[in-house]
């Protein structure tokens, strides 16, 4: 008997950076800039049918109500001309973490490989590791104007006769980076030529700001792909509603099958009451999109001259709840040390983003802010970083 029952392969992954810095947050009473949850509720129209849809207590079908894989479906095809079939090419999921497991464990043989993108979400590298296959990672590096990419030699060598699929996430936490049709075209191009599947990340969707280069598209829109992709995302980011968990995955019916079967052995099914009301919450017109993008794009600017005027190196937030700062001229630490002292300095919690590369060197001098807290809240946090100005 050793020390340590825990599987050799999860040794690596203790307590996630999260539960790490918002214990931290607690204990010191600090803004909670580390973790990405909102702290305001979602929209009216989306509780008031929670409080309408009466009891359902029992399970719901595997694949989600019939209401909710309808406005899925429709909401797809409203914002990306996506067109799948509600009955057999969409599986409601314990949000997007449950989505993203369920597909690797489903799709991958041990020893498989999977080319992603650091840094990356942290469960992506134990979903990997639980399935026994390998990660491949091709790192986004800041570039002159500080917007993220990557390098093409780099990621054509990450494929080779073991790629199982590609996992994206974009709009991309925690960077904040908006993958541009060229570099989704160059992904799709080796999708293709190697014939693997790609699984997509989209929970930011809608949460791209009108001074990003780009807007949003989806991996499955480009030519060749819709039948090789299983997109994924949730109502939590787009709706407030981090803790209802629900989430999501589209694509063609076997890749959606691969899911659920595996899916009905992890949680069977999930937020039967909650489910009625991301239906009403997918179908609000227009208009709650563009507000709620542009009510987050201005706390996002708040924090930016925050930070900037603390004297952090802030890189560009194309999308998402988050910010990433370069420590550099602050500091000589790493960002996890950083990250540890700043509630003492200053009574703030962010996030040290090394914990999310493989090659934790690369990303040793940047740490994440998270800017989805009202706007009073934002606020508070800026006067309080301004006390580390050099």
């Amino acid at each position: 008997m050793t020390n340590d029952p825990l599987v050799e392969r999860m040794r690596a992954f203790g307590t996630t950076i999260f539960t790490e810095m918002s214990a931290l947050a607690l204990r010191t009473g600090s803004i909670n800039l580390g973790q990405g949850f909102p702290d305001t509720d979602g929209p009216r129209e989306m509780l008031d049918a929670v409080a309408r849809s009466g009891p359902a207590n029992q399970y719901p079908p595997l694949y989600g109500i019939p209401a909710l894989r309808t406005a899925i479906t429709g909401h797809e095809r409203r914002f990306w001309g996506l067109e799948r079939d509600p009955e057999s090419e969409v599986v409601v999921t314990a949000g997007a973490t449950e989505a993203v497991a369920a597909a690797i464990l489903g799709l991958c043989e041990y020893g498989d490989e999977v080319v992603c993108f650091e840094p990356y979400y942290d469960s992506y590298a134990a979903s990997i590791t639980l399935a026994g296959a390998v990660r491949r990672p091709v790192t986004l590096r800041p570039g002159p104007d500080g917007r993220y990419r990557f390098d093409e030699g780099e990621l054509r060598a990450a494929f080779g006769p073991r790629t199982r699929l590609v996992l994206l996430n974009s709009p991309h936490n925690p960077t904040g980076k908006v993958f541009t049709r060229a570099e989704l075209a160059l992904i799709a191009e080796l999708c293709q030529a190697h014939d693997t599947y790609a699984v997509t990340d989209e929970v930011y969707e809608h949460l791209v700001f009108a001074d990003a280069p780009e807007r949003h598209t989806p991996l499955a829109a480009l030519p060749g792909m819709l039948e090789r992709t299983l997109r994924i995302s949730s109502a939590g980011k787009t709706f407030s509603c981090t803790g209802w968990k629900v989430g999501w995955a589209t694509g063609p019916a076997a890749l959606v099958s691969a899911v659920a079967r595996v899916k009905q052995f992890l949680t069977f099914v999930n937020a039967g009451p909650l489910q009625p009301a991301v239906a009403v919450a997918l179908d609000l017109p227009d208009a709650y999109f563009t507000e709620f993008r542009a009510g987050l794009q201005a706390r996002r600017d708040r924090l930016v001259t925050g930070l900037t005027e603390a004297g952090f190196t802030v890189l560009p937030s194309e999308g998402t709840y988050f910010v990433t700062t370069d420590i550099t001229p602050l500091s000589d630490r790493g960002g996890a040390d950083f990250c540890r002292e700043l509630p003492a300095r200053c009574g703030v919690v962010a996030v040290p983003t090394e914990v999310f590369y493989d090659h934790p060197e690369e990303g040793r001098h940047l740490i994440r802010f998270a800017f989805c807290k009202r706007e009073e809240v934002i606020e508070e946090a800026a006067q309080r970083l301004s006390k580390l100005k050099p």
